[in-house]
């Protein structure tokens, strides 16, 4: 049995015997730097993936089957998403009154037409019942804003109704007079 193991045991088949051994260990090697680079990039706990690894075959198989869904980058990038939508969607609420969606900005609710924010009496920019103040005219809120909001109205018409008034004195007293204010 010897004489026909050693005609069968050619140099050449024990260098391919070589080859493939060589190329399987190689494997085996690469599969636990894969396991433990994935389970690093998952975000679990590689060092332990790496001894489950060592085991031939069932520790791969079973890192496979077990490996966290998703790569810490992409989670981390799913949490922004998320986050970033959480942010838009708070621009938006509900009315008070009638449950109704709207937007942060509006003044009146669309759907009972209740009021849900004050309009600064300047410039016209919706405000917060509780801000005192207009973040973008410095207006102050409260019993301010309606006496200003008529005031402007009044300088305007001011001077043009005393315009054509001082122009007329100007043309009735003598060129070196000045006119009586």
């Amino acid at each position: 049995m010897s004489e026909l193991l050693s005609q069968l045991w050619t140099p050449e088949l024990q260098a391919a015997f070589t080859v493939v051994v060589i190329l399987l260990v190689i494997l085996y090697v690469l599969s636990i730097v894969w396991v433990v680079r994935d389970a690093y990039l998952r975000g679990s706990y590689w060092y332990v993936w790496a001894i489950v690894a060592l085991i031939p075959l069932l520790g791969i198989i079973a890192y496979c089957l077990l490996r966290p869904p998703l790569l810490q980058i992409d989670r981390d990038e799913q949490e922004l998403e998320i986050a970033l939508k959480q942010r838009e969607l708070m621009k938006y609420g509900e009315c008070a009154n009638c449950g109704y969606p709207v937007e942060a900005d509006f003044v009146l609710c669309p759907n009972c037409h209740q009021r849900l924010k004050n309009l600064c009496g300047t410039c016209n920019h919706a405000l917060d019942p509780s801000w005192t103040v207009c973040p973008y005219c410095a207006t102050p809120v409260g019993g301010a804003a309606p006496a200003r909001r008529n005031a402007p109205r009044a300088r305007t018409q001011q001077p043009q109704q005393a315009a054509p008034q001082q122009r007329q004195a100007r043309t009735r007293s003598p060129q070196g007079e000045h006119p009586a204010q």
